[in-house]
């Protein structure tokens, strides 16, 4: 397997729309519950537990662009058979792989789950997993640039929910975060990793590092985009600290839905409605990423045809979705990804430096 990807020229995309792809791949369904997980682990100090999550992200991404650019146009794949050999570093991909796998299948249930309960009691697993899926398959299979173009658009439709916060933001109590600077270091570090899920899709960088057409324009959308997604999670957990009370927030398991209810229109009784049908905008874009980076990968590591392995995955897809109607199956899977992912996405990249650090050295030492 080659390291180094050859990409035509009509497969790159502009360094630009990295912004846009980082924004939808980190605002998406985790954003709905994430101020009550937080607000657990450190309580009126949550928002201190955000703003340490955006540094540690900061210094990820430095960490992934410094081992990026230790290759002329390599991904994860090329990457790891590079360091570990043929056949660790396939199966090191598969896991990867397997990752993306469980991210895409739990938005699909949450999201299905959240329009069950808030709006379709009565709604049937496979045939909304299937209206999705089947979203997911004709975006993919346009190639990279239309998912680009996808996460582009999306993010224009439906970044004006943010604004929609006004109202409770107006209506902030601000004796809810009093006192404050109580949380121990260990709390903070611990509302952090919670954010953990949320913050997610940023490794999808790996596989799409060689497809940037003037990469050394790539860090600043980069970073712009992980400052926007951290601040868009700042203010809903700091909305939600101030407007709920604290039994209020534990007895809400999607906090930030439960600022829309609050909305009230002449025209319109339950404005929430409109927003958990506007946040099939805010879910699918991610689906569509990590739809492609599995296709995608599977053909880096297995020479499969993309096509075949697209229709495979919806398929198992839309099948296992009849097996997980129950919540606590979903938060399993949920908790599962948090916890392996955790590794997975904020602590492997370090050690890969590491290794490229240290194989580096030695080769300078043996050309002495």
């Amino acid at each position: 397997m080659k390291v180094n990807v050859p990409i035509k020229a009509n497969l790159q995309i502009r360094s630009f729309y990295l912004f846009f792809f980082v924004v939808t791949i980190q605002i998406g369904v985790g954003i709905m519950g994430v101020p009550r997980l937080i607000f657990e682990a450190a309580k009126r100090d949550a928002w201190i537990s955000v703003i340490i999550a955006f540094v540690y992200l900061c210094l990820l991404l430095l960490v992934m662009l410094l081992i990026l650019r230790q290759y002329p146009n390599a991904d994860i794949f090329g990457i790891q058979v590079d360091l570990f050999g043929n056949i660790i570093g396939k199966l090191l991909g598969t896991i990867y792989i397997a990752y993306f796998v469980l991210n895409l299948f739990t938005i699909l249930i949450t999201y299905i789950e959240v329009v069950t309960i808030f709006i379709f009691p009565d709604l049937n697993n496979v045939i909304m997993a299937a209206l999705l899926i089947s979203l997911v398959v004709y975006s993919v299979l346009g190639g990279i640039r239309v998912v680009i173009g996808v996460c582009f658009l999306f993010f224009i439709m439906s970044h004006w929910l943010i604004f929609l916060l006004i109202q409770p933001i107006l209506e902030i109590d601000w004796i809810h975060f009093q006192p404050m600077f109580q949380a121990s270091i260990t709390e903070l570090l611990q509302g952090a990793r919670e954010t953990s899920y949320t913050f997610s899709g940023i490794e999808l960088l790996f596989i799409l590092y060689p497809f940037i057409q003037n990469k050394q324009k790539a860090t600043f959308p980069l970073y712009l985009g992980i400052f926007c997604s951290s601040m868009a999670v700042l203010i809903a957990t700091v909305v939600v600290l101030g407007y709920f009370t604290p039994e209020g927030i534990d007895a809400r398991e999607w906090s930030v839905l439960g600022l829309y209810k609050i909305q009230s229109f002449s025209f319109i009784e339950r404005f929430d409605y409109i927003v958990i049908a506007e946040w099939m905008m805010v879910s699918l874009p991610n689906m569509i990423l990590f739809s492609w980076a599995i296709t995608y990968g599977l053909k880096r590591l297995y020479h499969i045809p993309q096509k075949k392995t697209l229709y495979t995955l919806a398929i198992v897809v839309i099948i296992a979705s009849i097996f997980t109607k129950e919540h606590y199956i979903i938060q399993a899977i949920i908790n599962l990804i948090a916890k392996y992912g955790f590794w997975i996405v904020y602590v492997y990249p370090f050690l890969i430096l590491l290794i490229i650090a240290i194989k580096k050295g030695f080769s300078n030492r043996n050309k002495r």
